[in-house]
C-alpha cells in the first residue's frame, strides 16, 4: 500500500482528473479513485470532502445541486477553466517531482529487497 502521507500532496490533482471528463459526485469520485488505483489507495470521506472544500475556495471547481435515482439530493462537482488550468500546473509539477526524485532512487537495490 502506498502510504496517504505520499499521496497527500496529489488528492486535488486526482479528483480534478476525474471531473475533467463529466460532473460527479464524492461518492462515485472515491469509488473511481480506489477503482482505478487498483485498491491500492482509499480516500477518507474527512478528505475528500475537505478537498472539495479547497478546491471550490481557490475556484477550482464548483458545486451544484443534483438528484440521484429514487430522488435523493446529491450535490454534483464540475471542474472550472481555472481548475483546468491548475490541473496542467500539479501534472508538470508531477513530472518534475518524479525526475527529481527517481534521482534519489536505486531500482536494482529495490529489487534485491522483494
Amino acid at each position: 500500500m502506498i502510504g496517504s502521507d505520499v499521496i497527500r500532496g496529489y488528492t486535488d490533482t486526482m479528483i480534478l482528473f476525474l471531473l475533467l471528463k463529466e460532473p460527479s459526485y464524492g461518492y462515485e469520485i472515491s469509488k473511481n479513485i480506489k477503482l482505478l488505483s487498483d485498491g491500492e489507495y482509499t480516500l477518507k470521506e474527512t478528505t475528500l470532502y475537505s478537498a472539495f472544500g479547497r478546491l471550490e475556495q481557490n475556484g477550482y471547481i464548483e458545486s451544484f445541486p443534483g438528484q440521484a435515482t429514487g430522488g435523493k439530493r446529491r450535490t454534483y462537482y464540475r471542474i472550472t477553466e481555472s481548475g483546468r488550468a491548475h490541473y496542467r500546473e500539479k501534472c508538470r509539477e508531477w513530472i518534475q517531482t518524479k525526475k527529481l526524485i527517481e534521482k534519489f532512487i536505486n531500482y536494482n537495490e529495490v529489487e534485491q529487497w522483494t
